[in-house]
């Protein structure tokens, strides 16, 4: 069966940045499964994996814009440092929750200057072209409530309670 909307993919892969370091790996853990065609993966990944088929090893790049964006300066914000009531020490490098307009944000405190905070919102891996080294474990039809779900439910996906 080859990937395509509605099927549900289970895969391997290895992600390095552009030095060849690796970012993020499923070695040694299940495979990562999703959905294909819900957006459950970065698009640039997921538009390399249709077509292909339980047993495929393939090595693809995606550019930055396809896979978390490029680094937007607009979610750089300095806040007071009195906005961190019950953190003793800050540094750079920190990760905090915080509220924005569309709900919950992980942001990352990229300056401290004196009383100013600058906390960056952008993804980590923002900017960044993504290499991943992929295998593709199995492929199977999705079942109707994980397509009106628009994720994988069960063996490696979510589980409702």
């Amino acid at each position: 069966m080859q990937i395509a909307d509605r099927c549900v993919v289970a895969f391997h892969y290895t992600l390095t940045n552009s030095l060849g370091e690796t970012i993020d790996s499923s070695e040694g853990h299940s495979p990562l499964t999703y959905l294909h065609g819900a957006g459950n993966i970065v698009p640039g990944l997921e538009s390399a994996m249709s077509g292909r088929q339980a047993g495929d090893r393939f090595d693809v790049t995606v550019a930055a814009a396809d896979g978390y964006g490029e680094r937007d300066e607009a979610m750089l914000q300095q806040v007071p440092r009195a906005a961190f009531q019950g953190v003793d020490e800050l540094a750079v490098g920190m990760n905090f929750q915080a509220q924005g307009p569309q709900g919950a944000l992980s942001v990352v405190i990229s300056a401290i200057d004196g009383d100013t905070v600058t906390v960056d919102a952008n993804h980590p891996l923002a900017g960044q072209d993504l290499h991943f080294s992929v295998e593709v474990v199995s492929v199977r039809e999705a079942t109707l409530e994980e397509t009106l779900h628009g994720h994988v439910h069960g063996e490696g996906g979510e589980h409702h309670h």
